[in-house]
């Protein structure tokens, strides 16, 4: 992997070390105000609501400014953001406060995955893709830990400790990687618009669904958790798990037949083992059988992450890369509208099993789709992808925010 890479993951690790925060914005919301789990959803939803023009803007900002100057403007923004969220008083100043951290939450992850698509060629990219998992993972791995340490303590310390982590991450990013350049093109309005590329909307509709899985862990785990005896800071530890399972799994993608796979066939397996692990969730009863559980589904997660952002980047032009990496991760800003309310308003009144059982059905709806809406549509497994200098023209209905995008 180029020095770049290995740089951006090592800052993205140290910044990952402390981003624990998010998750428990709900349960903080709960146990400092005294409000209920669905009113606490409802500040993570409008969090989640924030982040869909923080995405665009950081794709944009990552084609016109360049990608550094993209990634320290988002993490410092970040850090303001998480600071005045554990200084918050009441439940509408948080409410606010997490607003203002959606806007700017996503700015640098655009810029993030442009950089590693730009300085790798497509055949390494899910590869480069995985590192940069696997540093995220790293870091989760002690930030798991410190939550479940500090959590017990008190909740606002974790936005404290991530706004931290946060301006480490922008230090390093500014002093270690070089200064780049936007592409030519990649300013000009109208050009390369990822919103014509049907391929890239068929990723975004498996993406959402994807990601409102994973939304779901996030924000519902901790207070499930509470639902069944156990306290709401062990989530960390199951954070903790996965951080482990996804750096330990890494090997598993470099085996033979896994690695041969073709992308819908490797995202729908992933999909399956997705299922799996929530089964498990929907049944465990203590801490031993959902850290199983966790394993499972984190090996899932690990067999879809590394290849749906390589398969993204292989459908962008050099001077789209950025917009196109920000169209496909509105998936997470959806999600982030949709699973705080429908996951909070599950577990209150249908209770622990029908939220983990519904979060399995969803994953075998999103491995079914990989074969009904994305094989169709993306490069066969067997060509190079798209010339880096192509511009797709596929003509799919553009829609009303084209433009703004």
């Amino acid at each position: 992997m180029p020095r770049s890479v290995w740089m951006l993951a090592v800052a993205r690790g140290v910044n990952q070390l402390g981003a624990f925060s998010v998750p428990f914005l709900a349960a903080l919301t709960v146990a400092r105000f005294g409000v209920s789990p669905a009113t606490g959803g409802l500040v993570t939803a409008a969090f989640g609501v924030a982040t869909v023009p923080s995405r665009l803007l950081g794709g944009r900002l990552a084609d016109r400014i360049g990608r550094r100057r993209s990634i320290v403007l988002g993490l410092a923004g970040c850090a303001v953001a998480q600071l005045a969220i554990a200084a918050a008083g009441t439940v509408w100043q948080v409410l606010a406060f997490a607003v203002l951290l959606g806007l700017v939450y996503e700015i640098y992850e655009p810029a993030s995955q442009a950089m590693i698509a730009d300085a790798v060629g497509p055949a390494d990219r899910a590869r480069a893709f995985g590192l940069f998992s696997a540093a995220l993972a790293a870091g989760s791995t002690g930030a798991g830990l410190i939550a479940a340490a500090v959590g017990r303590w008190d909740l606002r310390w974790l936005f404290a400790i991530d706004a931290v982590s946060c301006l480490l991450c922008a230090v390093v990013v500014r002093r270690v990687l070089p200064l780049d350049r936007p592409r030519p093109g990649g300013t000009r309005r109208g050009a390369a618009s990822p919103w014509r590329d049907r391929a890239l909307l068929a990723l975004l509709g498996c993406g959402t669904l994807y990601a409102m899985v994973f939304t779901q862990v996030t924000v519902a785990l901790p207070l499930s958790m509470t639902r069944s005896g156990l306290d709401a800071a062990d989530a960390g530890i199951l954070f903790t798990v996965s951080a482990v399972t996804t750096v330990a799994g890494q090997p598993l993608l470099r085996i033979g037949r896994l690695a041969a796979l073709s992308t819908p066939v490797a995202l729908a397996l992933g999909g399956v083992v997705l299922a799996a692990g929530f089964t498990g969730y929907a049944f465990a009863r203590g801490l031993v059988p959902l850290v199983l559980a966790t394993v499972v589904w984190s090996i899932g997660e690990l067999l879809i992450f590394g290849r749906v952002y390589a398969a993204v980047s292989d459908l962008a032009p050099p001077d789209a890369r950025g917009r196109y990496l920000s169209v496909y991760g509105l998936s997470w800003g959806f999600a982030g509208i949709a699973a705080p309310v429908v996951g909070t308003q599950l577990l209150q009144h249908a209770g622990v099993t029908a939220l983990w059982t519904s979060t399995a059905a969803l994953c075998l709806v999103l491995a079914a789709l990989q074969f009904v809406l994305v094989s169709p549509l993306l490069p066969d497994a067997s060509d190079d992808g798209p010339s880096a200098d192509a511009v797709r023209t596929e003509t799919a209905p553009a829609p009303a925010v084209e433009g703004a995008a």
